[in-house]
């Protein structure tokens, strides 16, 4: 995988994408301080990915 060097810089696809990238990651730890759900579903958010996941089977409406 090729890393950024003074001899190969990012370009500005990459830079973007990195930036992207940090935005969601920042978003998602935010995300993190929600209260917990009383009387939910266990385990992972269904819906994390967009669709409906129910035992690896995803549904869409």
């Amino acid at each position: 995988m090729p890393h950024a060097t003074p001899e190969r810089p990012l370009s500005d696809a990459a830079r973007r994408a990195l930036l992207e990238a940090a935005e969601r990651r920042a978003i998602d730890l935010a995300s993190q301080d929600r209260p917990t759900e009383v009387g939910g579903r266990k385990g992972p958010e269904p819906t994390r990915f967009g669709d409906w996941e129910k035992k690896g089977i995803a549904i869409d409406f």
